[in-house]
Formats: structure tokens, sequence, C-alpha cells
């Protein structure tokens, strides 16, 4: 059943929405891609097509013989390149939640912060990671089951020197600690700084597999920073840390 038509040109239901799926496709990829390596590896391709038309458009034979060869292999190349964005990627679509926000109470934020603070004083190493949509159910499952209401306290019980957890990472779902003394995967490649100590390699490797978000006291430097889709965001003060966190469970 047409819907619009005009010079000659019908346009019906099936066709807007066929409109709407691709330009929201598109939208996805712009998302997902955006601030990553991905995004020069784009433009790159995109700047290889264009030639690749004009030159058959132009008769430029050999060189559109070598373009159309070239293009048959980028995409394998692209996948293998880039898996690990591709698997994060596919994971944030799968699990992308349309109608609801992850939200967090006003008073476990003020007792996240606190003992964040509290622990970057007292020079107290820390790793919180915080989950949004993907799941951390592998993550969880090597590490101690907690399950219980976060609290300041209980935070700095964990973390404090000499405990058996103090040296993993505590999981975060939903204002509960789910589990403690988890090991999360290290950041590999020249791309992260040599200075970097083992936790904000943690943080920042979780962070580039999944849209968790992984905040670290550096005992050495008393200082806290946030991990988020691969990057760190150093020396917070405690209104940035809360701005920061808030902002990242509610998008």
């Amino acid at each position: 059943m047409s819907v619009i038509s005009f010079g000659g040109i019908t346009i019906s239901w099936r066709d807007i929405l066929d409109i709407l799926i691709v330009s929201y496709l598109f939208y996805l990829i712009i998302v997902l891609v955006k601030g990553t390596r991905a995004v020069a590896v784009i433009y790159g391709l995109a700047v290889v097509i264009v030639f690749y038309f004009l030159a058959g458009e132009f008769g430029f034979y050999t060189l559109h013989w070598l373009l159309g060869n070239f293009l048959s292999y980028i995409f394998l190349v692209i996948v293998i390149l880039f898996q690990k964005d591709i698997r994060r990627a596919l994971a944030v679509v799968g699990a992308k939640r349309i109608f609801s926000k992850e939200k967090i109470e006003e008073k476990i934020l003020d007792e996240l912060v606190l003992a964040l603070v509290k622990m970057a004083e007292k020079r107290i190493g820390a790793i919180v990671v915080l989950e949004k949509n993907i799941p951390l159910g592998d993550i969880i499952e090597r590490g101690v089951e907690v399950k219980a209401k976060l609290s300041k306290e209980l935070l700095l019980s964990i973390f404090y020197p000499g405990s058996p957890l103090h040296d993993g990472a505590v999981i975060l779902r939903k204002g509960k600690i789910e589990a403690a003394g988890c090991v999360l995967p290290l950041a590999v490649g020249i791309k992260h700084r040599s200075d970097l100590g083992t936790r904000h390699r943690a943080a920042i490797g979780l962070t580039e597999e999944c849209d968790a978000v992984s905040i670290v006291v550096s005992e050495e430097r008393g200082t806290i920073s946030v991990a988020i889709g691969g990057k760190l965001t150093s020396a917070l003060d405690e209104v940035r840390l809360r701005r920061v966190v808030q902002t990242v469970l509610e998008r």
C-alpha cells in the first residue's frame, strides 16, 4: 500500500521502514567506532572506495583492477586486525537496553565515592568495576562471592593491606558488591604507557572488551583514575569522580 506518491515515485510503509532500519544501523556503527582506532580505518577505506569508482569511471583499468583486488580482501584483514573491537561492539549491541537506563542510588554513590577518596588519601590500592549492560558473570565466577550492599566500611576492609582479597577487583552490580578478589584481563600493546601498574592495565583491559567502568586507586601516587572504553582518565578529585560515575551509568 502506497503512502506517498510524487513525480511518478511511490513510497510505501515498507520503504520508510527500510530507510529507518538502515539509518539506525549507520548510527550504531558511528556510535560504536567513535573515539576508537577503527575510525581512521573507516576513513581510509572510504577514500579507497571513492578512488575505486573514479578509476572505473575514467578508464584507469589497472588501478581499478588493483583496488578491486585490494577491497576483496580488506574486510577479512579488518576482521583479523580488529577482532577485539568487533567482539566488543557486538557485545554492546547484544546487551543494549533500549527502554531502560542503569541508575545508582545517591546514597550508594556517596558510599562509593567516599571510600575511593579515603583510600586515595591513605594510598590504599584498589580497583572497583561497575557492571553496565554486558554481564560480567565470567569475571565474577573467578572471584569470591560477596553479594552484599555496598558501604564505605566494607570496601575499605576488602582493600585494606593484608586482606586476602585486596589484590583483586571488586565487581559492583546494581549498587551491590557482587564479588571481590576478581582477576581482570590485562591491556597489552604499545599504546599503553609503560609507567602504568598492573591495576591500571587491568582496568583498561576489561573496558576494552565490554562497557563496564573501572575505577582505580593508585597506592604509589594516591590518585584516582577511571577507565572507560579502553581509555584512562587520571587524577580525578571527588567532584569529578562523582560526576563521571553518575554520567556513565545513566547513558
